[in-house]
């Protein structure tokens, strides 16, 4: 087998590429080793004789699939889990977004005329004693207590 290192560093200029990604077809290593100018090595790159490797990189098909199988609620086991339940869930973003739900569903009853002002006050202070665990809850004790002035919509999330 020929030395072929010249080649290959001008094929790898040629292609924008590093020397270890220039590909010889072994078939045609007597022509490659006949081409002395940049010229000839062009010439084989185009018939096809010179080519680039992909680049190899690290798959992802694992990660997808483990990813795919967390989202359905599988290996979130004790034994897979690193971090406290606080940094899996940290407990004030839980309770952010649940207060944030709430407020919203209140002032857009309040609004459109489900709740008087005095109404709205009172389940206000009450969400933000923590009394509902979420905004269905919330639509169920205005419901079930009678505290909408006109009938409430069915609720939908």
């Amino acid at each position: 087998m020929s030395d072929l290192r010249a080649q290959r560093r001008i094929a790898a200029e040629l292609l924008k590429v590093g020397v270890n990604r220039v590909h010889i077809d072994e078939n045609q290593m007597g022509k490659v080793s006949l081409a002395l100018t940049r010229k000839d090595v062009a010439k084989l790159i185009r018939l096809g004789v010179i080519s680039k490797r992909r680049v190899v990189g690290t798959s992802r098909r694992k990660a997808r699939a483990r990813h795919y199988k967390r989202q359905r609620g599988q290996g979130k086991g004790l034994g897979s889990r690193k971090g406290s339940a606080n940094a899996r869930n940290n407990a004030k973003r839980v309770w952010i977004n649940k207060i944030r739900a709430q407020r919203k569903y209140l002032r857009k009853l309040r609004d459109e005329g489900y709740l008087t002002p005095q109404t709205y006050r009172k389940l206000y202070l009450q969400a933000k004693g923590n009394l509902f665990r979420s905004v269905r809850y919330l639509h169920n004790y205005i419901a079930e207590r009678d505290l909408a002035s006109k009938k409430l919509p069915q609720f939908s999330r």
